[in-house]
């Protein structure tokens, strides 16, 4: 069973890399150092091709707009090239605002024209996720390099086509984690690497807002889900992360009742779920689009750690059983888009690939089919 049928188709980064140098910056740091291979640092290979790498966004909305195109402004080893739209006139003014080419804005009818762009480097799809792998598919055969948003589709089968189109074109598929590009979260995953306090065994975590206003979020159709796959998958994620990205074998689930069922027509407005990993670990989750939350905890024999605020685009706070985490708030979408960069540059897998996504997509799979029947049911991966 997939989830939910749908279409078919703050400071910069040198800042903050040049303030930390332990603890979860270090995990951070050694994701932009060049790999062993390679010959030179990435500021070095950049400034030898003479340019940056030019990302263009596919869909031009909020964020796009809000958080991807002003990123851009801060990044080192990336620009904004091109914009790929539905609105010709949306896409100019794009052109004017950030100073790319007018040649550089596509319809999604004309998104293949992409291949004769040498200006275009990555192509980063923006549209709403049952719309990704139409787009994902069509980056690839004009032989750029990808990144989608999160969720990364809204079925297993979708995820399987666009990996198998990125390698078919032999170009990198990236899943837009930005949490993976910031300190605090760095650091969980420094600490269930090195096991300072033990197993992250008992972990639980929520995200969640008060929706006001109707969009393609609670459309079945575009969004193949409701909170779950669009706020969920960031606990999903930590989770995961804090078992050194293990995946569970088996959740349970319930839908909570719908207080605004004309609103909620399509889609859940409130789940809760329990992840169970090998060897006995749990994560209790939960997402939302009637009331807020904003945090993660993992307990460990000989420690913990919670994060509150955890899943912000800035300003995440946290705190370990040896008192709080002094990390800078960082732009996360800037290193996001650098560290993908980078990986092009040096030859480096990144640490956020097609098979992440996909696994993410599995468990939401299963968490929807236990909501559903009322059962523990296993995770197929």
């Amino acid at each position: 069973m997939e989830f939910p049928a749908v279409l078919p188709h703050g400071p910069s980064r040198r800042q903050f890399l040049g303030k930390l140098a332990l603890g979860g910056a270090a995990v951070l740091a050694g994701r932009l150092a060049p790999s062993a291979g390679a010959a030179e640092a990435p500021d070095l290979l950049a400034s030898r091709q003479g340019r940056k790498l030019g990302i263009a966004l596919v869909g031009l909305g909020r964020y796009a707009g809000g958080q991807l195109a002003p990123a851009l402004q801060e990044t080192r080893l990336c620009r904004l090239a091109g914009v790929v739209t539905g609105e010709r006139a949306k896409g100019e003014r794009w052109a004017r605002e950030y100073g790319f080419s007018e040649k550089s804005v596509y319809g999604y009818d004309t998104i293949g024209r992409l291949a004769d762009n040498p200006d275009v480097d990555i192509v980063y799809v923006v549209t709403p996720p049952a719309l990704h792998a139409r787009d994902v598919i069509a980056a690839a055969k004009a032989g750029k390099h990808v990144i989608s948003e999160k969720p990364m589709a809204t079925t297993v089968a979708d995820c399987d086509v666009m990996i198998a189109a990125c390698r078919a074109a032999g170009v990198m598929l990236s899943i837009g984690y930005r949490l993976h590009f910031e300190p605090h979260h760095a650091e969980i995953e420094r600490l269930a690497r090195t096991g300072e306090f033990g197993p992250f065994e008992r972990m639980d975590g929520g995200f969640g807002f008060h929706m006001a206003r109707s969009e393609w979020r609670v459309d079945k159709r575009l969004a193949g889900g409701g909170p779950l796959p669009d706020l969920g998958t960031y606990v999903i994620q930590e989770a995961c992360r804090a078992r050194r990205e293990a995946a569970p074998v088996a959740v349970t689930a319930r839908e909570a009742p719908k207080l605004r069922p004309d609103f909620f027509k399509e889609v859940e407005a409130e789940i809760n779920w329990t992840m169970e990993f090998a060897g006995g670990a749990t994560c209790a989750g939960f997402a939302s689009y009637e009331q807020g939350a904003n945090r993660f905890r993992a307990e460990a024999p000989h420690g913990w750690v919670e994060l509150d605020p955890a899943f912000s685009y800035r300003g995440i706070e946290g705190r370990t059983s040896r008192g709080p985490m002094r990390y800078p708030s960082v732009n996360e979408q800037a290193g996001q888009m650098d560290g993908f960069a980078e990986c092009i540059l040096t030859g480096r897998p990144t640490p956020v690939p097609g098979e992440m996504g996909r696994r993410d997509i599995a468990i939401i799979t299963a968490i929807y089919e236990a909501a559903a029947s009322g059962q523990r049911v296993p995770v197929k991966l």
